[in-house]
């Protein structure tokens, strides 16, 4: 009897949320758009419904211009410490600013905000009021941007400038900022403006040569030899030569003679001819990666040296130039292993596999093929969360994360974020850890495998590599003829199982699909596809996903490395590299990728079909047996297939929550 009166409640508990749920997602969209305000009226009973408080700051975003400071008062304090009053806060300030309010601005503003334009209105409040700025403490940090600084900031600029502040020398600073990290040459050519003589010509020469680096090296035999033209030519060379290194190598034989170019400004320019050269394995490559004198090489020219004489099959430089590298360069496991191979390619045995041993105990790419150059088992050490129940309670009680939680179940999935993002600056690491845990209970897998990347969380391999939808990829999967964990690999490194990604390059859901491709895999067999949005739906994305990586591998052979290569680049890409260097192990050839995306893209994808096939099966065939040649027919292993054991030397441990 007690049992059924348990369930009962419980059944009754989940329809009056269902029916809850339904009535906010009704009265939201009317506190959205509604300006007679019966959403009021119909939102009687959700008061203590986690969301309710988005329902009054619809109302009073919707009509923002006419909020009284006194209403926007009340639902802060209502509301304290939330995300809803933060969002209010971002909305209302500007609102005042329009209005010159600035006492109430200052009253409601809070100083913790890194939002730019609320930062430098709360600066033209206090200008207005009379106040005092102290320019090192209240604007210099707005000032040394690389991009444009918002409308907002013009009292605040100007303030400075009238007090002296703004100094030829900050300017300056804040050219080379905008010039070296983020190439804007429309907030170079605005500071041009305010320098005089020399100063501005110079100004103006790196904007130009930022925007248009062939007009900028057309004009530059007329520049002055002075230390900014040439940080100018330097700059032109560098940005030509990501377009035609040929052309950029042509200008700078013209043009080096003329200027007396330092260390730094030779470097940048030799190191981008050479860079880009290499990257597209021109003849001169390796000649001109190892005429660079060695106080002007860096980390990528070394790299790139080091794939111009492997693709040349030149092992005794390749080996050289691992030699060569810093030892913070050399330890990465890609180096390592390459060394390893390269001392084995060389009749040195023994010292290759000592190599191999240290590195065969690590569980990525890297460590996986060293192993099995030694034919041992992999190393993966799974651990545990250890569970916190005082911690749980109290997160359970968390506000932030209970309105998260609910925008999840709803599939509000960008507010869900929002919220979570918001929760996450109130939580210490143990509080956090267990968060992502009751998150992943909720079946919000994202959280985890975004969150657990470093020390010892990358270690909670369950967590950070789920086996959602089972039945669904296996079986399709099979009828994509390809192996589950590569489809489980895919999966994971490009969405990282969040089912509403898009890309910047229009690639939609869980196995990033473009519209046009689905459109063509849905019609080729027969699968259901309407429209983009449609890709946001799991059970499609999955579906037509893994018929398009099926294509993709039959197109080379099944061969899953070379499929991951173009599912990131492209087939024509991939194309490409094989008629240049198919003749390449598939370990060299990887790292011969020119794109940097795309090798690491590949390594990654395999070393998590590794694992994927460990948490599918207990066991996994050899990331080696995934890496055929090129031109050898690869199919899925089958039950009959080698397996290797997966083990770990250490203890297995718990991690901890605080």
């Amino acid at each position: 009897m007690v049992a059924a009166f348990f369930f009962a409640a419980q059944a009754q508990a989940a329809e009056d949320l269902a029916r809850r749920r339904e009535q906010f997602s009704t009265v939201w969209e009317l506190a959205k758009h509604d300006p007679t305000g019966n959403w009021a009226r119909l939102a009687a009973g959700l008061e203590t419904y986690p969301l309710y408080p988005y329902l009054g700051l619809a109302s009073l975003q919707r009509r923002i211009k006419d909020v009284k400071v006194d209403e926007a008062e009340a639902f802060l304090k209502a509301w304290p410490d939330s995300l809803p009053a933060t969002l209010l806060r971002e909305a209302f300030l500007p609102e005042l600013a329009k209005r010159q309010d600035w006492k109430n601005y200052l009253a409601l503003y809070d100083d913790a905000t890194k939002n730019r334009e609320l930062r430098c209105n709360a600066l033209q409040a206090r200008l207005a009021l009379g106040q005092k700025l102290d320019f090192a403490r209240d604007f210099q940090s707005l000032w040394l941007s690389a991009s444009d600084l918002p409308d907002a900031c013009a009292a605040a600029a100007n303030w400075a400038r009238s007090e002296g502040k703004l100094t030829p020398a900050l300017i300056w600073q804040r050219i080379d900022l905008a010039s070296a990290k983020a190439a804007h040459a429309g907030v170079v050519a605005a500071l041009a403006a305010q320098l005089d003589g020399a100063d501005k010509a110079a100004a103006e020469h790196i904007a130009l040569a930022l925007r248009d680096p062939i007009a900028a090296l057309k004009q530059a035999g007329a520049w002055p030899d002075t230390p900014r033209s040439r940080d100018a030519v330097a700059i032109a060379i560098e940005r030509l030569a990501k377009r035609d290194a040929d052309a950029a190598a042509a200008k700078w034989d013209a043009l080096h003679g003329r200027f007396h170019f330092d260390k730094d400004q030779q470097g940048r320019a030799l190191r981008a001819i050479a860079l880009y050269r290499a990257s597209s394995y021109s003849t001169d490559a390796l000649a001109r990666l190892s005429a660079l004198p060695a106080d002007l090489a860096d980390d990528a020219t070394r790299e790139w040296r080091v794939r111009s004489a492997l693709a040349a099959g030149d092992f005794k430089a390749t080996l050289a130039t691992l030699d060569s590298m810093p030892p913070a360069q050399r330890d990465d496991p890609r180096w390592r292993y390459l060394r390893g191979r390269m001392l084995a390619k060389l009749g040195r045995k023994d010292e290759a596999n000592a190599l191999f041993r240290t590195l065969a105990i690590e569980a990525n790419f890297f460590g996986f093929l060293a192993a099995d150059q030694i034919n041992a088992g992999y190393t993966i050490c799974d651990a545990e969360l250890a569970p916190n129940e005082a911690v749980e309670t109290a997160l359970r009680k968390d506000r932030n994360l209970t309105r998260a939680f609910e925008f999840f179940a709803l599939d509000r999935l960008s507010e869900a974020r929002r919220e979570w993002d918001f929760a996450q600056t109130t939580l210490d690491a143990g509080q956090r850890r267990q968060a992502i845990w009751l998150a992943t209970k909720e079946g919000w897998i994202d959280r985890a495998v975004y969150a657990f990347n470093q020390g010892d969380d990358m270690r909670l391999y369950t967590l950070r590599f789920p086996l959602a939808r089972k039945e669904q990829i296996v079986r399709d999967a099979k009828a994509g003829d390809i192996e589950p964990a590569w489809a489980y690999a895919i999966i994971r490194a490009e969405s990282a199982w969040t089912t509403d990604a898009r890309s910047g390059a229009n690639a939609y859901g869980l196995m990033q699909l473009l519209p046009g491709t689905a459109a063509k895999v849905a019609k080729a067999n027969g699968l259901d596809y309407a429209r983009a949005s449609d890709l946001f739906d799991a059970d499609v994305n999955i579906a037509l996903g893994t018929r398009y990586l099926g294509e993709v591998a039959a197109r080379f052979d099944g061969s899953p490395w070379l499929g991951s290569a173009a599912y990131n680049a492209g087939p024509g890409a991939v194309d490409k590299w094989v008629a240049a260097r198919e003749s390449l192990d598939p370990d060299f050839f990887i790292e011969t990728i020119p794109y940097k995306e795309t090798r690491e893209y590949v390594s990654r994808v395999l070393a998590f079909s590794v694992i994927y096939d460990w948490r599918l099966n207990g066991s996994t065939v050899s990331i080696s047996s995934r890496l055929p040649r090129i031109g050898q027919a690869y199919a899925p292993p089958n039950g009959n297939a080698l397996r290797k054991a997966v083990t770990c030397k250490a203890a297995q441990t718990k991690v901890a929550t605080n």
